[in-house]
């Protein structure tokens, strides 16, 4: 596979990444701030939906071609850009697996037998908190690493 290929591969992992875990997130506070739960019900089934989709498919291809195209850089630790974007892209797996993830499927379970009618629960919106400052960072930091790959500072 040529270079230009597997950088091309790389961007639209990037692009399915990024843009998944902002829309995402985007469409979920929405629904939330209606307070309607047949909205917030629907909107948290689609986060995983999404997340299963786009956001896994989008870290297979990241990690697939950055790991193709590192050799060429001298290795994920032959570069500060490089280490750094890595343990970025890495530490933002592991929150979205061991924070966001179950936080997710824990409020799809709370609202499923719930009639539509019924009030938002405050156990959904504790964990709505919980989701909303991890799924910050969890942007912040692969939008940091996407500035690392573009600069590529020394």
């Amino acid at each position: 596979m040529s270079p230009t290929t597997v950088k091309a591969i790389h961007l639209l992992g990037a692009v399915l990444f990024l843009g998944n875990i902002i829309v995402t997130a985007f469409w979920k506070t929405l629904a939330e701030r209606t307070g309607q739960l047949a909205v917030i019900r629907f909107a948290v089934r689609a986060t995983n939906w999404a997340d299963l989709v786009f956001t896994f498919g989008a870290i297979v291809l990241l990690a697939g071609a950055g790991h193709a195209m590192a050799p060429a850089f001298g290795g994920v630790t032959g570069s500060f850009w490089l280490t750094m974007a890595s343990g970025l892209f890495i530490a933002t797996g592991v929150l979205w697996l061991a924070v966001l993830v179950p936080v997710q499927w824990k409020q799809a379970r709370l609202l499923a037998p719930l009639p539509d009618d019924a009030p938002v629960p405050q156990a959904y919106r504790r964990l709505a908190l919980v989701w909303t400052a991890a799924g910050a960072l969890a942007t912040l930091m692969p939008l940091a690493a996407a500035w690392l790959m573009v600069a590529k500072p020394v």
